[in-house]
């Protein structure tokens, strides 16, 4: 297997995207390559897959890294690994490139959020060394 970073779209990225984003959520689509291309220019954001031997993509993971006034924070968003592909340590590979990633880049550490509901996941971060923080997550919802 082998994390890469994507930085352009094309027929694999495609259709790992409209396989895997459905695996994740379903309250939001899966973006077409307008949007796609919007998150491969992103500054700060990086898109990356881990890929089977066959070369197929079989997960993916958003890194954010940005400066506020207190130093770099870095933020993990929208894993998922294919279902058929999990207990592989393709979740695990990616989660540790993006580590690295942020830590090259002068965060001091990586946060993340995980639904509850996904109980293996949340296994993995734990092992993998994050910590539980005890905070309150407010979100303010644009009505359409």
């Amino acid at each position: 297997m082998r994390v890469e970073r994507m930085e352009r779209i094309d027929a694999d990225l495609l259709e790992a995207v409209g396989r895997l984003i459905p695996q994740l959520t379903t309250n939001h689509p899966p973006p077409d390559a307008v949007a796609l291309q919007a998150l491969l220019d992103a500054p700060g954001s990086q898109l990356l897959a881990v890929r089977a031997p066959n070369g197929r993509i079989e997960g993916l993971l958003t890194l954010v890294v940005y400066r506020v006034p207190t130093g770099v924070r870095a933020r993990i968003e929208d894993v998922v690994v294919d279902a058929a592909a999990r207990r592989r340590g393709l979740g695990q590979a990616l989660v540790q490139e993006a580590l690295r990633r942020a830590r090259e880049a002068g965060a001091n550490g990586v946060a993340l959020t995980s639904n509850p509901r996904r109980q293996a996941a949340n296994r993995l971060y734990q092992k993998m060394g994050f910590r539980r923080w005890q905070t309150n997550l407010y979100f303010y919802p644009f009505e359409d």
